[in-house]
Order: C-alpha cells, then sequence, then structure tokens
C-alpha cells in the first residue's frame, strides 16, 4: 500500500479502529500508524490474526495495543476504554469501522443491536477519553446511507435499515461532540470488492458484485477505501459531515 497520509502527520496521536483485525479496518488502522499514530486494534474473536497485525505495526516505531471486545455487550466496550485509558490516557481518533448483521444463526435484532445501539454506546463511552480536537468517523455504505431513497438487495436490506438507523442515532449527537470541538464525519461507499458483506451478498444473490459494478463503472477495493476512511479523520469536515466514496449516480437523495 502506498503512503496515504504524510509520514509523522500523526505523531503523537493515539487512533481506535473498531474491528481492525481484517478487512477496512487493518487497512485503516495501518495507514494511522504509518502516519505516526500510536494504535488499538480491535477484535471481537481472532486474536491471533490482530496480534500478528501489532507485531507488524510496531515494526513502524508505533505504539498497538491489541484489545478483544464485543462491542454489543456494554461492559466489554467499557473494559477496552479503560485498558486503552491505562495505556496512552486519551483518544485522538475513533473510527466505528465494525459492523454486521448477515450473520447466520444471530438474533432477530442482532443487526440494529450492532449498528445502531452498538455504535452510540461505543461513542458515548469513548467521550470521556476524547480529546478537544478529536475526530470521529462512522463507516457505512451507499445501499445504507441511501436505503430511504433508493431500495437495496432483499437479502441486504435488514442490514442496511439498521445501518442507516445507527447514523441517523449518531448523528443526533454533532451538536454535543461540535461543543467539545470533536469533529463527526460519515464515510460511506459503495460495494467494496473483497470485503466479508460483499462475499455473504454474492453467495445470497449470484452476480450482485458485478452488476454494481458495471453500474458503477469501478467498485473500490480494501485498500482504497480504507485509504479515504483513513483521510476523513484527518480531512476538514465536509459541512454535511457526509463523505461520498466511489459513484452515486445510481442512489437518490437523501
Amino acid at each position: 500500500m502506498s503512503q496515504t497520509l504524510p509520514s509523522g502527520s500523526l505523531s503523537g496521536k493515539t487512533a481506535l479502529v473498531t474491528g481492525s483485525s481484517r478487512g477496512i479496518g487493518a487497512d485503516t488502522v495501518r495507514y494511522f500508524a504509518e502516519a505516526g499514530a500510536n494504535v488499538v486494534i480491535n477484535f471481537r474473536n481472532k486474536a491471533p490474526r490482530a496480534e500478528k497485525l501489532a507485531t507488524q505495526l510496531r515494526e513502524l516505531g508505533v505504539e498497538a495495543l491489541v484489545v478483544g471486545a464485543d462491542l454489543t455487550d456494554p461492559e466489554s466496550v467499557k473494559a477496552m476504554f479503560d485498558e486503552v485509558e491505562r495505556t496512552f490516557g486519551g483518544l485522538d481518533i475513533l473510527v466505528l469501522n465494525a459492523s454486521g448483521g448477515m450473520e447466520s444463526g444471530m438474533a432477530e435484532d442482532y443487526a440494529l443491536l450492532l449498528n445502531r445501539d452498538a455504535q452510540v454506546n461505543v461513542l458515548e463511552t469513548a467521550l470521556p477519553l476524547l480529546k478537544d480536537d478529536a475526530r470521529v468517523v462512522f463507516v457505512t455504505s451507499h445501499q445504507a446511507h441511501f436505503i430511504r431513497t433508493t431500495p437495496t438487495m432483499p437479502e441486504y436490506e435488514p442490514v442496511a435499515l439498521s445501518k442507516r438507523a445507527g447514523e441517523d442515532a449518531l448523528r443526533e449527537k454533532i451538536p454535543a461532540l461540535e461543543e467539545r470541538g470533536v469533529g463527526f464525519t460519515v464515510v460511506s461507499g459503495d460495494m467494496i470488492e473483497g470485503t466479508i458483506t460483499a462475499t455473504l451478498l454474492e453467495r445470497a444473490n449470484p452476480g450482485a458484485i458485478s452488476a454494481r459494478r458495471e453500474d458503477a463503472g469501478k467498485l473500490y477495493n480494501v485498500s482504497e477505501f480504507a485509504a479515504e476512511v483513513a483521510r476523513a479523520a484527518v480531512d476538514p469536515v465536509p459541512a454535511d459531515n457526509t463523505r461520498l466514496v466511489g459513484d452515486t449516480g445510481s442512489f437518490g437523495g437523501e
């Protein structure tokens, strides 16, 4: 991966990315570390993979803390931030990347629990640690962001609705965050090649990804989209708190 943020531009800063042992989260946390930030790698159940990533990032000369936490469990989330506070004292960047809802065998309300309730709880639990000029980024998809105006695949609709509910709930926190000087940006991307969600969608609806690629002209891959997420944490906050990545021509207005 090429340098996404200027080397040393995040020296002395600390960034936490939820769900960062793999995929978009892992590449985002890598970009922060390459820019000199100390990082917190959060995972739910893949400790060896998270530890392997941490070892790689420490070779860049930064500190990397690995913390397992189930984001749907408030006690687990509190324990994670307690550890962050003990290790680093505070946070400059919080990326709310972890999401889901297409996993098999979960309760009916799991998507809403993870994509709305847990996101709000993570932000509220992190608030005391966020420094005055900190940045919060929420990662979502066009299929969720535009769900009110543009239908999505039936297989994805419950997840899309739950992620939009999470986005709306987080947006309600913007005035309180701004009072603290904390910037908030929603990063919305089209389907991302190589993600778990794309794989599950393709399994449920064969041909879905290639059809979307044809419509959009191009789909971002994991590292390209992660670069946009990382930049959203340092670029000026957009007026509407929204950074749209990739084609939006197939999607209606807000």
